[in-house]
């Protein structure tokens, strides 16, 4: 698959799309320095319902799609929307219901990997 973008530019759609739904805690872990990583950059949010993490990965989505002109690779969760993950080969999309995110620390998983807060915008 060839791209015409930058995986950064990417990153930067994904979370406007968390963004525009209000997500909270969003950060952003860059896995390129880090051994074994599955992917260049996590993003990670929260959300304190099922319904408005289902809002945030439609977003996201609807966003990259609208922006990047790409689809996930591979979408699971959407069942329960407890923890959906979208994939984009070189990001990975985790958006969380609070308690979930807490209970899976992928942060700590991944301490090694540099990481940055982005501030929310309300």
């Amino acid at each position: 698959m060839i791209k015409n973008y930058s995986t950064e530019k990417l990153v930067d759609a994904v979370v406007l799309g968390m963004q525009e739904k209000k997500a909270k805690n969003i950060v952003v872990l860059n896995l390129k320095s880090t051994n074994n990583s599955l992917c260049d950059y996590f993003v990670i949010c929260d959300a304190d319902s099922t319904t408005q993490v289902d809002a945030i990965a439609g977003s996201v989505e609807f966003v990259v799609k609208k922006d990047m002109h790409e689809n996930a690779l591979h979408r699971e969760g959407f069942e329960n929307a407890i923890w959906i993950l979208l994939d984009y080969m070189d990001v990975i999309v985790h958006v969380f219901q609070r308690e979930s995110r807490d209970f899976y620390n992928l942060e700590e998983f991944w301490a090694d990997a540099e990481k940055k807060d982005i501030l929310s915008q309300y």
